[in-house]
C-alpha cells in the first residue's frame, strides 16, 4: 500500500473549491478502509471551512476506483462484516453538505461506483464504465449499490447491474441518469473543476439547500434500506461461497459456486 501520507491528495483549486484525488494507482485505487476513512476526513474539515464553497473528488493514473479493497474483504466473515467501521465512514461522506462532483476516468466499480453514488453532479471520460460486480465474488454491495442504485438508473438496469455484474458505458450511465456529462477522455478534471468553480460563484448556502431538496426527493427511505442492505451484505460474509469467490479471484480462476 503507498505511504498513509500520500494514499489521498488534497489541493485546494482557486479561492473556494477543493480536489480530492484517490492515490492508490497501483492497486487502481481500491478504496481500502483507511483511504476512505481519509476521503471523510477530508470532506469534514471541508464542511468546517466556509472558504470551501464545492469539492472535487478524482482518481490518480486512469482509473477512479476500482471497488473496495478485495484483499480486506477476503479475510473478513459475518462477525467481521457487521463490526466494520465503512458504513459510519459512508454515512460522513453522504452526508457532506457541500456540492460533491466526481471526475470519473476508466473504471469505476463496487465501492467505486457507490462512491460516485455519494456525488452530486458526475463528469466522465467517454471511456469510462460503472459496475458493481460483488456478486462475482459471492457477495453484493454494501454501501448503495443496491439501495441507491435502483433510484438513479432504475430496476432493470440495477438488477442487471448486481445481478450479472454487467457495467455500463458512459453513454449508458448518462442516458440511464447515473452521471450527468459524457467528455472525451482526459477532460473529465477540467470539466469538473470548471463546473466547481460556477458552484463556488454562486450563493453559498442556496447551493446547500439546493443540493439538500434535491437528494431529499430520492433519498426518502433510503436510510432504512441502506440498513436492510448492510445486513444482507453481512450476512453473505459467513458463506463458503462468499470464501470461494475471493479465493478463485486471487487464483484467477472461475469460481466453483455451491449455494452454501
Amino acid at each position: 500500500m503507498s505511504d498513509m501520507q500520500d494514499i489521498l491528495l488534497v489541493e485546494e483549486v482557486g479561492a473556494h473549491g477543493l480536489l480530492l484525488r484517490l492515490n492508490r494507482p497501483e492497486k487502481r485505487n481500491a478504496l481500502a478502509t483507511d483511504l476512505l476513512g481519509r476521503v471523510a476526513d477530508a470532506l469534514d474539515a471541508a464542511a468546517a471551512d466556509p472558504a470551501i464553497r464545492a469539492a472535487v473528488i478524482t482518481g490518480a493514473d486512469r482509473f477512479f476506483a476500482a471497488g473496495a479493497d478485495i484483499k480486506e474483504l477476503a479475510s473478513r466473515d459475518t462477525g467481521g462484516a457487521l463490526a466494520d467501521p465503512r458504513p459510519a465512514i459512508w454515512a460522513r461522506i453522504r452526508s457532506f453538505a457541500k456540492p460533491l462532483i466526481a471526475a470519473v476516468e476508466g473504471w469505476s466499480l463496487g465501492a467505486g461506483n457507490e462512491l460516485v453514488m455519494c456525488c452530486d453532479l458526475v463528469v466522465a471520460g467517454e471511456s469510462a464504465k460503472f459496475g458493481q460486480p460483488e456478486t462475482n465474488l459471492g457477495i453484493i454491495p454494501g454501501a448503495g449499490g443496491t439501495a441507491v442504485l435502483p433510484r438513479l438508473v432504475g430496476r432493470s438496469r440495477a438488477m442487471r447491474m448486481v445481478l450479472l455484474g454487467d457495467p455500463l458505458s458512459a453513454d449508458e450511465a448518462l442516458q440511464a441518469g447515473l452521471i450527468a456529462e459524457v467528455v472525451e477522455d482526459g477532460q473529465a478534471l477540467p470539466v469538473a473543476l470548471e463546473l466547481a468553480t460556477r458552484i463556488a460563484d454562486r450563493a453559498p448556502l442556496a447551493m446547500q439547500q439546493g443540493k439538500a431538496m434535491v437528494r431529499a426527493t430520492f433519498e426518502t427511505h433510503q436510510s432504512a434500506h441502506l440498513l436492510l442492505e448492510r445486513q444482507a451484505f453481512s450476512a453473505l460474509f459467513g458463506t463458503a461461497d462468499k470464501r470461494e469467490g475471493t479465493t478463485a479471484f486471487f487464483q484467477k480462476r472461475n469460481p466453483q459456486w455451491t449455494g452454501a
